[in-house]
């Protein structure tokens, strides 16, 4: 800025910002003398300094230091207390810099999908496959996993040395009938592995009368719930870098599956544990949980703008690929080609415009005048019906709308009575 400032008077302020590649409103700006802006006031319902102390030391506590904000918030509540809200915690860590993003995200794009829909425990079930690394390169241990979609709650796991039929067909056949699974109840979902496409497994379902639905291809947003599940066990923080054995992945197993149905509060069934959800026991808890933001509600109304808090609502439906809304079409999208000469035109109190086709060569002219004629009337055509008037060539021109009406209505016996040629009829019913 200072050299242009020195060479600008007598090069010109344009050329030289040109060719230093400093922008000229860069320059201008800087001529300006700065205007210091006022600190942003405090928002009467912050949090007063001692009480945004007490909470980052909540967040800082052993027993919360490996938690996300959600699963503290959750905990508290359950506990009857309240110190703020969800998002004043992300707050406070941002203020102390201990927000950010942990890992790269992939995106992946969408494509048309299974679509499966829960309303209930055991009406649909996931199921996948994880490896897990050994002591040394190349060694892995298998961990398979049954997950139902609609309270997330782990109804079956087994550590193998090895990817199975068999195997899958013994943890399946187990899970349903401690899970009480009768005919006809049960849809199993799973990508298409080796295991999930086997035939053991396919007969096994048959015969226990479920049915099987598979993921796409080498997409595996077709089984989301399954690989969300293993990815909250990969990003625990005791989760090991390797296994020493196949006892080793059990006994790491037998620690993580009863805290993840018990005590991990998960965000899509509104922070309840699986086990509430699948048992039916989050109804009560969220009651109580209503009663401590009351409570909260109560001693500061201020600090709630958009008025009492209400805890999280359970889940109703959960989607595997829900479908895409349906659109109709617009009335203008309604178009006649050379080959359908019938036109439709739904509401022609709003507009009697229509696309036709290709004029044809001995009638060019004949249904543009009649939609001429058409649009010179104040409303519509008979309240409840159809009238149809015929062109020259037999061909009918149809509007329809059954909320207008119109005086120049056609009387059919009538004009047949007197032995109108069409173009006659055609002229004496608009007219």
């Amino acid at each position: 800025m200072q050299t242009v400032a020195e060479i600008g008077p007598r090069l010109g302020v344009a050329p030289t910002c040109a060719a230093l590649g400093v922008a000229r409103a860069s320059y201008y700006r800087g001529l300006k003398p700065q205007v210091e802006l006022p600190p942003r006031p405090t928002p009467a319902r912050a949090l007063e300094p001692e009480e945004r102390q007490a909470v980052i030391e909540v967040l800082h506590a052993p027993r919360f230091v490996d938690l996300a904000p959600a699963e503290v918030y959750a905990t508290l509540l359950d506990e009857g207390r309240y110190l703020c809200s969800e998002r004043t915690m992300y707050r406070v860590l941002a203020e102390h810099q201990e927000v950010r993003e942990r890992r790269d995200q992939c995106r992946h794009p969408r494509y048309a999908a299974p679509e499966l829909l829960a309303t209930r425990p055991n009406q649909l079930w996931s199921w996948d496959i994880t490896k897990l690394l050994g002591p040394t390169k190349w060694t892995y241990f298998y961990l398979y996993v049954l997950l139902d979609v609609f309270s997330r709650y782990v109804v079956g796991w087994m550590a193998a040395h090895r990817e199975l039929a068999r195997l899958a067909e013994r943890l399946i056949a187990e899970s349903c009938e401690r899970q009480g699974i009768e005919r006809g109840q049960l849809t199993v979902h799973a990508d298409r592995g080796a295991a999930m496409t086997s035939k053991p497994v396919a007969l096994l379902l048959a015969d226990l009368g479920v049915t099987k639905t598979h993921s796409r291809p080498h997409v595996s947003n077709d089984n989301p719930f399954s690989e969300s599940q293993f990815k909250t066990m990969k990003y625990r923080p005791d989760f090991p870098e390797q296994f020493g054995s196949v006892e080793h992945v059990r006994s790491y197993g037998g620690d993580f599956f009863p805290w993840y149905n018990t005590e991990h509060h998960h965000v899509g069934l509104g922070l309840f544990t699986p086990h509430d959800v699948h048992y039916g026991l989050a109804a009560v808890k969220r009651a109580r949980r209503a009663e401590v933001l009351a409570t909260a509600f109560t001693r500061h109304p201020d600090r709630f703008p958009h008025g009492r808090p209400q805890p999280q609502a359970l889940p109703t439906a959960v989607w595997i690929n829900p479908p895409a809304k349906f659109t109709e079409a617009a009335p203008s999208e309604i178009t006649m080609t050379q080959e359908s000469r019938k036109i439709a035109i739904v509401d022609p109190g709003a507009s009697f415009e229509a696309v036709l086709g290709v004029d044809s060569p001995e009638n060019p002219n004949l249904m543009h005048e009649a939609l001429r004629t058409l649009t010179a009337c104040e409303h519509g055509v008979g309240p409840a019906h159809v009238e149809k008037a015929m062109t020259q060539e037999s061909r009918w021109v149809t509007i329809v709308d059954p909320g207008a009406s119109c005086e120049a209505d056609l009387d059919a016996d009538r004009l047949e009575a007197q032995n109108l040629t069409p173009e006659d009829q055609y002229m004496a019913a608009v007219q």
